[in-house]
């Protein structure tokens, strides 16, 4: 009997992990089938199949078979003999061309291009002239486009942090709808500025920012255990951001590619500098509100009116506050406690004193600082317990982004260390004693051997 090697996808991997899940019993189909976005019926379906072929029968029936659609190993022999000879150093649409032409051969240009490059036949143009490019036209109504993005400058100069503002400009008007001082290029400083936006002038159609890792996940970092039975990685909490408000995402390929904000930090890093030295600004604060100062100004000196006087602003979901934070998942222990960091949030009994214990809930980290625990949508009665007070039971979680969360050492419960002359201690010649002992009406706990 032969065995065939399969190599399985990460895709049909997930599906053998789920499934092998299902048959031991620790998931139901319907589960599975949830966690693998299939409907109960395929489910069924494939539990039937692995169950009467293993494994294998995750691959796809065609892997390994030849294409009937692939092109005939004649008519690819000719292609290359006339490639070497009759044609020799025709480029390839060219060649297509003459092939439909001369040679009754209609084949795709893409195919030629295929079957030259697999037999080494280059194309005879070796440097073609570079592309011609042109500046994007603005767009025409405020509102369908912001830029987004922080410099990192000496904004303060010596006289206080290095500091990182963060900067929304509208693409329409050049105007600059808002701007945070943050001491790092971080998550929060993007939700205020966006949450600054939306609650001055409205949801707009999209965002064009870089590719920074606030924005998306970096698609070589690996995926957990939990992403990878959803099939998906986890999002960011500026990308959840403007999922959730319909905000497209719009990543830009180069610093040029994003001219209009790069041009404006360097009028900032000239006219700003100095604004602040003025203002003798030295802290956080102080530049904040030296900024908010300056930016009338500047709008007033600079934005110019769009192309279509109708903005396109849309309005403000009454959920703002709930949108624009950070929104973490977690279990509730089996003291109704939610453990978010080093804070813990004790969950008050719920309807006819109803017990969460067990369940996945929402924890939002408010961006002026409370917590906030939902499930389902319904928000749920919760007080934050003192530092001094930690929860009985601690879940163990771990938050987002790949930062650990150890337990205090003072939370941390230490075993039982017998002495040495506990009956656990004994040998078992001890215990054999110990037990003849017992027979005869002896004291058995104290050690019968000394």
């Amino acid at each position: 009997m032969t065995r065939e090697t399969i190599t399985l996808t990460k895709r049909e991997q997930q599906r053998a992990h789920v499934l092998s899940r299902v048959q031991a019993g620790a998931l139901t189909a319907q589960t599975a089938a949830e966690l693998l976005t299939l409907s109960i019926r395929h489910v069924r379906r494939l539990l039937a199949e692995v169950r009467q072929h293993g494994l294998a029968a995750l691959a796809h029936g065609n892997r390994g078979r030849p294409s009937p659609r692939r092109l005939a190993e004649t008519i690819r022999t000719k292609v290359l003999a006339l490639a070497r000879t009759t044609y020799a150093g025709v480029n390839d649409h060219h060649l297509t061309e003459l092939l439909a032409e001369r040679e009754g051969l209609h084949l795709s240009r893409p195919l030629v291009r295929l079957l030259l490059r697999k037999a080494g036949i280059g194309s005879p143009r070796t440097r073609r002239s570079p592309r011609h490019r042109r500046r994007r036209e603005r767009m025409p109504q405020a509102g369908l486009l912001i830029q987004m993005d922080g410099s990192h400058h000496p904004w303060l100069e010596d006289r206080g942090p290095r500091l990182v503002l963060h900067v929304a400009l509208d693409d329409a008007t050049g105007q600059v709808l808002g701007g945070v001082f943050r001491l790092a290029e971080d998550t929060h400083g993007y939700l205020l500025l966006l949450r600054h936006v939306i609650r001055r002038y409205g949801l707009p159609a999209a965002a064009y920012t870089d590719r920074h890792g606030i924005f998306h996940r970096d698609p070589r970092t690996p995926l957990s255990l939990e992403e990878q039975l959803q099939g998906s990685p986890a999002s960011t909490q500026v990308g959840r951001a403007l999922q959730e408000l319909g905000i497209r995402w719009i990543p830009a390929r180069s610093p040029q590619a994003k001219g209009r904000i790069e041009r404006l930090f360097g009028t900032f890093q000239d006219r700003l500098v100095v604004e602040l030295r003025l203002a003798h600004a030295a802290t956080m604060a102080q530049a904040q509100r030296v900024l908010d100062r300056f930016l009338p100004r500047y709008n007033a000196r600079f934005a110019h009116a769009p192309a279509q006087p109708q903005p396109a602003w849309r309005p403000a979901p009454p959920d703002l506050e709930r949108i624009c934070c950070c929104k973490y998942q977690r279990m509730v222990a089996k003291d109704n406690t939610v453990t978010l960091g080093s804070r813990h949030l004790q969950i008050l009994p719920g309807p006819n004193g109803r017990s969460y214990a067990g369940i996945r809930v929402d924890v939002y980290a408010q961006l002026n600082g409370p917590l906030a625990v939902a499930y389902r949508g319904q928000r749920l009665v919760s007080k934050l317990l003192p530092p001094g007070q930690p929860p009985l039971h601690r879940p163990k979680e771990r938050l987002l982004n790949g930062e650990s969360d150890p337990t205090p050492p003072s939370v941390i419960r230490k075993g039982h260390t017998p002495p040495a002359g506990h009956p656990w201690r004994w040998s078992p010649a001890a215990k054999a004693r110990a037990k003849q002992l017992q027979i005869q009406g002896s004291d058995i706990f104290t050690n019968p051997l000394g």
